[in-house]
Order: C-alpha cells, then sequence, then structure tokens
C-alpha cells in the first residue's frame, strides 16, 4: 500500500516536516509494511522556501534585515532557477512567530524587512521575485516594504511616517520617484492563501487582526490606516486593487505591489503542489493524508489541505486531514474532496500545552486512525 503524506505546518507548534514524520511513525506502527511518501508542504507560508529549494535544487541564502518589531533579524529567502527566481517567505522577516504573544500589536509590526530581502534578490541578479504571504505579524498594507523599496510616505508636515499599521493613519502623501527602477524590469508573483478582501467585515482587519494581537480598540484604526494607504495608490496608480480577491492576506501587504509594480497575485497551495509536480505523485497512492493546524471553513480558501484533497478527488483517492484543532465549518471539508478530519486534541487544554505536546498528540491520533482503517478492513473481510 502506497500512502502520500502531504502535510503543512502546525503554526507555532510543528514543522510541516515534523507533522509528517509523526504521522508516518503513528500509522507505521499498525501498517509497518506500508510505503510512505513523505511530502512536507506550504501554501505560502512559512517553511514555503526551504520546501522549494530542497525540492528544485536551489539555494538558501541568508540577510539580516529589519524584523517585525524593528530588531534586526536574520531572514532567509529561496534562489531558484540558476539564479534567475527568488522566492522570498514575508514570514522570514515579519512573521508571527518572531513576535512575543506579549508584544503582539499590529499597531507596531512592519513589513520594512520584506522589502529588505526583496532588494537583497534583486542585488543577486534575481528578476523573477515570488513572494509567498502568510504567518504575517502586520496590519501595514505593505507599507513597510514599499518604504524599504524606495517609496516614501510621508505625513501632513512632510515628515516620513513611522513603522506600523497605527502610524500608517497619518500618511498623506506617497511619492513612488524612487522606487527601485529593477523592479520595473521584474516579474512579481505573490503567492496567496485567502482571498478575503483589503477592507470589510472579511478583510484583514475584521477577520486576520485579532490573530496578531489586535484588540477591538484597533480594528477600526487599522481599518482606516489601510484604507487611507488604498487610496493613496489608487490615486497614484489610476486603479483600485484594494477591491480585488485575495487583497487581504497578510494584512494587504501585495496593495502596494500590486498597485505600483504590476504584481500579480496567483494561488499558493496551488502553484506550490504544480511546481512541485504532485499530481503525478497523488496519481500513484492508494492513500492520501494531509493536514495542517486548525481546519475549518477557511481551508477551502486556497489553504494546502484544500490544493492536496482536490488533486486526490481528480484521482479518485480517499484523502484523510489531521489537524489541532477543528474550527466552523469544517464539516463543509466533506464536500470538497476530504473524507475523514480529525483533530489530535484529547482534552481541554491551554494554547500552552497544545503546542507543547503537539507532536505526541498527533502521533497517538495517527495510530488510532490507522488502527480503526485496519479494524475495518478486518471487519469487511470477516462479512464477506
Amino acid at each position: 500500500m502506497d500512502i502520500l503524506v502531504a502535510c503543512d505546518s502546525f503554526k507555532e507548534s510543528l514543522t510541516a516536516e515534523a507533522v509528517v514524520q509523526a504521522i508516518t511513525d503513528g500509522f507505521s506502527e499498525i501498517w509497518p509494511n506500508a510505503r510512505y511518501h513523505a511530502f512536507p508542504m506550504a501554501d505560502g507560508g512559512e517553511g514555503t522556501a526551504a520546501i522549494m529549494a530542497r525540492t528544485l535544487n536551489g539555494q538558501i541564502e541568508t540577510r539580516t534585515v529589519c524584523g517585525p518589531l524593528g530588531v534586526p533579524v536574520e531572514a532567509r529567502f529561496a534562489v531558484l532557477d540558476q539564479g534567475r527566481t527568488a522566492l522570498i517567505e514575508l514570514a522570514e522577516a515579519a512573521g508571527l512567530a518572531q513576535v512575543p504573544p506579549e508584544s503582539r500589536s499590529p499597531l507596531f509590526t512592519t513589513t520594512y524587512g520584506v522589502g529588505e530581502l526583496m532588494r537583497a534578490a534583486l542585488d543577486r541578479g534575481c528578476r523573477h521575485l515570488v513572494l509567498a504571504l502568510g504567518g504575517s505579524a502586520t496590519c501595514d498594507g505593505g507599507a513597510g516594504l514599499l518604504q524599504a523599496l524606495g517609496v516614501s510616505l510621508r505625513d501632513l508636515r512632510g515628515n516620513e511616517i513611522a513603522q506600523g499599521g497605527g502610524p500608517l493613519g497619518s500618511v498623506f502623501t506617497l511619492d513612488d520617484d524612487r522606487l527601485d527602477p529593477r523592479l520595473k524590469e521584474s516579474q512579481i508573483d505573490i503567492l496567496c492563501d485567502v482571498t478575503a478582501p483589503l477592507l470589510g467585515e472579511t478583510g484583514a482587519v475584521a477577520v486576520f487582526g485579532p490573530q496578531k494581537g489586535a484588540t477591538p480598540a484597533m480594528i477600526p484604526i487599522l481599518e482606516a490606516s489601510l484604507a487611507r494607504l488604498a487610496s493613496l495608490i489608487a490615486m497614484r496608480s489610476g486603479q483600485d486593487v484594494a477591491q480585488r480577491d485575495g487583497m487581504g492576506a497578510a494584512g494587504g501587504a501585495a496593495l502596494g505591489l500590486v498597485g505600483l509594480c504590476n504584481a500579480t497575485l496567483v494561488p499558493g497551495a496551488e502553484t506550490v503542489a504544480r511546481l512541485l509536480g504532485l499530481q503525478s505523485i497523488v496519481n500513484d497512492m492508494d492513500l492520501v493524508i494531509t493536514g495542517e493546524g486548525r481546519l475549518d471553513g477557511q481551508t477551502v480558501q486556497g489553504k494546502a489541505p484544500q490544493a492536496i484533497a482536490s488533486l486526490a478527488k481528480a484521482a479518485g483517492k480517499p484523502v484523510i486531514a489531521f489537524a489541532g484543532t477543528l474550527g466552523a465549518g469544517h464539516e463543509h471539508l466533506f464536500t470538497t474532496g476530504f473524507d475523514a478530519v480529525f483533530s489530535c486534541l484529547d482534552r481541554p487544554c491551554t494554547l500552552e500545552e497544545a503546542f507543547a505536546e503537539a507532536e505526541r498528540a498527533l502521533r497517538r491520533c495517527a495510530r488510532n486512525v490507522a488502527a480503526s482503517l485496519a479494524l475495518g478492513r478486518s471487519f469487511q473481510a470477516a462479512q464477506e
């Protein structure tokens, strides 16, 4: 029996590699003779660069850049296609995992370091920039990365605004005359794993802001900040890109790149799966296993498990998914290619306890699911 284990990370607790290993270990206790095909996945979030570099024989480069709190961090990007392409993860320079829970506030976090990574890739000679969104700690509309690339954002007094989603509300003028000219000769693709718009009840702030530490009092401030930046970009570019699906991803980080640099939003998980040639692998499997930290109604909006399930459904293969938690709307997954979904939590616990026990809990859950499959097969054989 051939089993594909293709999973994304469990955010802040297990890497994609660790998730795949835990599930494989659990299943192997019951099905030791099965052939397991380990395939750590990403949909444009954490781990995408490493996975792509390893699979496509690329290189990983490291730079010291501005972190989400303004403190220098070591950030990596992948160089692919013989130096022509750079895959940059926003989470490397502006990731939520880099900010302690008590310091999380999108009023102050910035994407400036992401722009520095893009500059480094341009210095390296890359002219195809692939920016992987996901796992961000920011709601600055990509203002920080624009400033790092040469855009000036000034307040009413002509002073350059400070970093973060809060100060962004005071921006009065946008000047892109000094935008890095190399961007005009570059192709910029943005891997996006959600379809949320920039503004409104389903937008960047209302849906994702609380995950990054935004309090109810911060929501209207951040919403007004993004709306202000969007209006300036619309006036400068002549196009209202804020209305496009997916612009709410990563706190609106793609806003200026799409409006000022002709960047293109592409589905993250589907694009990664295509580049890695997953469909041909799925076609040869007997069982497909996928998963990520949380499965809910948003999973169908371009998340890695949904991309895997869609490939499996097209090939007529059964799909099992594992998650840390099952959220509202997860029952809709049964209509989009999933045959069964499981939460690995077995008791009420704190978030810290869930993170600490994640590997053990996932391995145990996988073992129990494998045992159930074995029991079902034995029962069916007995009935026949």
